[in-house]
């Protein structure tokens, strides 16, 4: 038997070890085939969940729209019913939220006229020009206060038309146009403009829907009896 050379044996191992890896690689690429078959399954199954979900929440997002829309229905017939049956002793009634209190603008000139229509009129004409300026955007009388999550706008006393009005009028005036300026900042900032609300006046806040329809309910039981 003819030997082998060293030169040979070393060619014969060095093609050995190519055979050995050129398989080795086709192992792999179809190792990475299988997990790129098995990626893409996943992928699309993840797809699918996510358009049903995305589809689930179209959905809710019309209903959500829907409820509000008949909640916001349901509010404005409630508004309607309450101005025709509750009485201004009510504790539960509609309320204008951001309206000058006329009040005190009509104690002030009850000091300076004796003749009652003088005084509504003059009275009328100052509240209709306060509530113009309280309507425009361009007049910010607020200020921030506090820190981090005490962080709060606050009207500010300061205010050169405030500080006016208070010399000219007295602080009664000025703290009823300074309430409606809070009001409408807390209830209504982007529009500035008088809005109807129920209203709890027992505590001094905004009535929930829940309390204007039992009270409502009350109101209709206090008129059936009146009539039987």
């Amino acid at each position: 038997m003819e030997k082998i050379s060293e030169e040979e044996s070393k060619a014969v191992d060095v093609m050995e070890r190519e055979s050995k890896l050129e398989l080795k690689n086709a192992e792999l690429i179809k190792a990475m085939e299988v997990k790129d078959e098995e990626f893409k399954k996943i992928l699309n199954e993840k797809n699918e969940e996510l358009k049903h979900l995305e589809d689930m929440n179209s959905v809710l997002c019309v209903k959500t729209i829907q409820s509000n829309l008949e909640i916001q229905e349901a509010y404005e017939e409630l508004l309607s019913g309450m101005r025709d049956l509750s009485g201004e002793a009510s504790t539960i009634r509609v309320k204008r939220i951001g309206q000058v209190d006329d009040k005190p603008f009509v104690k002030v000139f009850e000091k300076l006229f004796s003749d009652k229509v003088i005084q509504l009129e003059q009275a009328a004409m100052l509240v209709s020009k306060w509530e113009d300026e309280l309507s425009d955007p361009a007049w910010y009388p607020f200020k921030l206060v506090g820190t981090g999550d005490t962080l709060k706008e606050i009207v500010d006393d300061d205010d050169e038309k405030l500080k006016n009005l208070s010399e000219e009028f007295g602080e009664d005036v000025k703290n009823a146009v300074k309430i409606a300026l809070e009001e409408l900042n807390k209830f209504n900032p982007s529009g500035r403009y008088v809005v109807p609300m129920l209203w709890n006046f027992e505590h001094g806040r905004k009535a929930t829907l829940k309390e204007g329809i039992s009270h409502m309910t009350q109101q209709i039981r206090g008129l059936k009896r009146k009539r039987t």
